[in-house]
């Protein structure tokens, strides 16, 4: 009896004979909910499939080296998100953009808030605001965070975000502790 790829034999306890069960295959997460409710494991395991896909796109890793340096199998990444991905000349490299879904954090009036989104250029822009807020905090340089007033990013609901550049505001959240560069990825990081 041939084995297919996806499927395995096992005998069932009531009559010993064999059948066939479908072995589940990890699947990206397409909302936030959908992130939470897998395990530690999977979303730590998620996140380092985001930050070789990052670092091949910003910094022209292959596939094997950037994946090695975030300790994910180069074959979890393609069959996890693998679309984000494409071949040329027999080797992968990150299209310009994705459609993954990401955890990231941003900072409100009320603290630090969690938001999901769906477009490797909203993450982006996010960690570019987070370097202009850090430039801010450290050299009190605000010219970077000029170009963040009144813009908003959308999460993955659609729901816009607004990026608070409001020197009082930030110079609290700042001294409450509130702000620092980790703060940028979710607590599941």
């Amino acid at each position: 009896m041939k084995r297919h790829k996806k499927q395995a034999l096992r005998p069932t306890a009531k009559n010993q004979k064999t059948q066939r069960v479908k072995r589940t295959k990890d699947v990206a997460p397409r909302s936030a909910e959908e992130f939470f409710a897998k395990s530690r494991e999977f979303q730590e395991t998620w996140n380092r499939i985001l930050h070789a896909i990052s670092r091949m796109r910003a910094d022209g890793f292959s596939l094997s080296r950037a994946s090695r340096e975030y300790g994910i199998d180069r074959r979890k990444v393609l069959e996890m998100a693998g679309h984000a991905l494409r071949k040329t000349k027999g080797r992968y490299v990150a299209k310009a953009s994705d459609r993954l879904l990401r955890i990231l954090v941003v900072p409100t009036p009320d603290g630090l808030r969690e938001i999901a989104v769906r477009d490797s250029r909203h993450a982006s822009q996010l960690a570019e605001y987070w370097d202009a807020v850090q430039r801010y905090l450290q050299k009190g340089d605000e010219s970077a965070l000029r170009k963040f007033h009144g813009k908003q990013i959308k999460d993955a609901t659609g729901e816009p975000i607004r990026l608070p550049t409001n020197r009082e505001e930030l110079d609290q959240l700042g001294s409450a502790g509130v702000l620092s560069f980790e703060s940028l990825y979710s607590r599941a990081a």
